[in-house]
C-alpha cells in the first residue's frame, strides 16, 4: 500500500465558511466546476450543461431516519440513544416493521451516567422503555403503542445532523437533510451531495436525455470519525450495507466511460462491485455474505476492466435468478486507487484531514488542493450545508 499521510491533506476551513444551514433553494447551491484541470463555477441547477454527453447518472436513494432518542433516566440526567443498526431483528426492513420489541446497536451519550435500569419515555398513545441488551452497546426497545419501529422514531425521535454543525437539529432539517429521491430508510447520516437536486432539475436533466440510476447505501456514523492515525493504512474502515439491482449492472455496463456518481457514498458502492466481480471471477460466486474488504480492491489485477468485472457479477447474478443483491462495504480509497467504474464525481466540500478527502485526492490526484484554495477564496459554503463541485475526467 503506498504510505500515505493524513497530515499532507490538510487545510485551513475557517469556522464561518462551514454551512450551518441550508440555502432556500436546493439547486441555488453554487456548483464548482473541474474539467480536465481547469476551474469554473455555475449554480446547480445548471448542471445539465455541464455534464458529459450520454451520461448516467447515479444516486444513492437512502433516506435517513430519526435516529437520535433523547430519554431522561428518574434523577433527570439526559441520555441520548443514537440508533446505528439493528440487531433483533438484524435487517433493517424487519427492524422497521417490528411491533412492540426491538434491539439496536446504538452509541448511547452520557453513558457513565446510566449503568442499569430502564429509561423510559410518555407519550400521548403510550411509552417507550429501553434497557441495556447483552452488549453494552445493544439497547432493547419495548413499547406499547400501535406502531412499528420506524414509526415509533418518526414521532420521537430526532434527525441527526452532523457534529460539526454545533446546533441541535431543528425543523427545517427533517425536510432538507433529506434527498428529494429518498425511499429506503436506514441512514444515520444523509448524502448530501444529493441534496440540492429538486424534482425540477431531475425532470430537465432526463428531458435533456440523461439516464439516471440508484443504488442503496445506508451512511453509518462512522462516516463522521476523524482519522486518529498519520498513516492512513492504519485507519480502520465502518462497515456500511447496500444494495444494487442487476438492471443497474446492465446500465453501469451500457455506459462505461459515461458514469456520473452523485456523492462518494455512490462511488463506494459502484467501486466495490468490481470486488463482487473478481470474487466471481476467482471464486465462482460473490459471497455476499462476507462485506468488500478495506484493500480488497487494490488486489484486482490492472488488465481487468470495471465492465468485464461487472459482466461477470451480472451473468452469476442471471444464473442464480437473482434481480437484487444485499451486501456490504469497507472499502477505504485514497492516492494510489484504481477507478474502474465511475468517471465523473458531483460531491460536497469535505473536512480537512478525513477520509472523504483522500477519496477525492484518489480520483483527481493534487488538483483537489487548487480545487479548494478557488473554493475558499470564492467564498463556497463548506460541509453537508455547503455548495457543490463536480469532477469531470
Amino acid at each position: 500500500m503506498p504510505d500515505i499521510r493524513i497530515s499532507d491533506y490538510d487545510y485551513d476551513l475557517p469556522e464561518e465558511r462551514i454551512a450551518k444551514f441550508p440555502v432556500a433553494q436546493r439547486d441555488a447551491a453554487r456548483l464548482l466546476v473541474s474539467r480536465k484541470g481547469e476551474i469554473s463555477q455555475k449554480k446547480f441547477a445548471q448542471l445539465g450543461e455541464v455534464l458529459p454527453e450520454r451520461s448516467l447518472l447515479v444516486f444513492n436513494n437512502t433516506r435517513v431516519i430519526r435516529a437520535r432518542i433523547v430519554m431522561h433516566k428518574p434523577s433527570g440526567a439526559r441520555i441520548e440513544l443514537f440508533c446505528l443498526e439493528p440487531h433483533e431483528p438484524a435487517d433493517y426492513e424487519r427492524a422497521f416493521a417490528a411491533r412492540s420489541e426491538c434491539v439496536w446497536r446504538c452509541m448511547v451519550g452520557n453513558s457513565k451516567k446510566w449503568k442499569e435500569g430502564a429509561l423510559e419515555i410518555v407519550f400521548d398513545g403510550g411509552r417507550l422503555e429501553a434497557t441495556r441488551a447483552a452488549g453494552a452497546d445493544e439497547i432493547r426497545f419495548r413499547w406499547d403503542a400501535d406502531l412499528t419501529f420506524g414509526q415509533l422514531l418518526e414521532h420521537l425521535g430526532r434527525i441527526p445532523i452532523p457534529p460539526y454543525l454545533g446546533r441541535e437539529s431543528e425543523e427545517v432539517d427533517n425536510s432538507r437533510y433529506q434527498t428529494v429521491y429518498s425511499r429506503f430508510e436506514g441512514s444515520v447520516a444523509a448524502p448530501t451531495a444529493g441534496l440540492h437536486f429538486t424534482p425540477e432539475l431531475l425532470e430537465n436533466l432526463r428531458k435533456d436525455g440523461t439516464t439516471m440510476s440508484e443504488v442503496t447505501l445506508h451512511v453509518g456514523a462512522g462516516t463522521f470519525l476523524p482519522v486518529k492515525s498519520d498513516a492512513a493504512v492504519d485507519h480502520h474502515m465502518h462497515t456500511e450495507r447496500f444494495e444494487i439491482s442487476a438492471e443497474l449492472l446492465e446500465s453501469l455496463i451500457s455506459y462505461a466511460g459515461g458514469v456520473t456518481a452523485v456523492g462518494t457514498t455512490t462511488v463506494r458502492t459502484l467501486e466495490s462491485l468490481t470486488g463482487l466481480g473478481y470474487r466471481v471471477l476467482q471464486e465462482g460466486a460473490p459471497d455476499a455474505e462476507r462485506a468488500v474488504g478495506q484493500w480488497e480492491l487494490y488486489d484486482i489485477p490492472p488488465s481487468l476492466t470495471g465492465a468485464e468485472l461487472l459482466a461477470e457479477l451480472l451473468a452469476w447474478m442471471r444464473s442464480q435468478g437473482i434481480g437484487r443483491l444485499k451486501t456490504a462495504t469497507q472499502i477505504m480509497i485514497m492516492p494510489g486507487f484504481r477507478f474502474r467504474i465511475v468517471d465523473s464525481m458531483i460531491t460536497n466540500f469535505h473536512q480537512p484531514r478525513s477520509t472523504l478527502l483522500l477519496l477525492v485526492s484518489a480520483f483527481v490526484g493534487d488538483h483537489w488542493r487548487e480545487a479548494y484554495d478557488y473554493a475558499l477564496a470564492n467564498d463556497f459554503r463548506f460541509l453537508s450545508y455547503g455548495d457543490s463541485s463536480i469532477f469531470i475526467k
